[in-house]
């Protein structure tokens, strides 16, 4: 039962946080350091997400081949200044494919 009211209470939360954002007063949205906090927290997000994904949960280094080539076609699309999604899908697709071909 203790599980349910954990996943109740979390919904409640997301939903209130939500609201929070649609009902924030946009003079404070215009805000330079709201605006500055914006841009930066999704990077700092993505970083950490490769981070987690480039360490094993043991802590050493996991670096195989189709995953490096995976981060450089992702620095390559975004070198080229590709879509996010586009960055996103080249760096699955080349780490997919070189896994497939039994490279990484």
């Amino acid at each position: 039962m203790s599980v349910w009211i954990a996943i109740v209470v979390t919904a409640v939360g997301c939903y209130l946080l939500k609201y929070a954002g649609l009902a924030a007063p946009r003079r404070l949205l215009d805000h330079p350091a709201v605006r500055r906090f914006a841009m930066t927290v999704p990077v700092a997000l993505l970083a950490a997400l490769i981070a987690l994904q480039a360490v094993a949960p043991d802590g050493p280094v996991e670096l195989d081949g189709a995953r490096l080539a995976g981060m450089g076609a992702a620095v390559a699309a975004l070198v080229l200044r590709a879509p996010f999604l586009v960055v996103v899908v080249a760096a699955a697709g080349t780490t997919a494919l070189l896994r497939a071909a039994g490279l990484g």
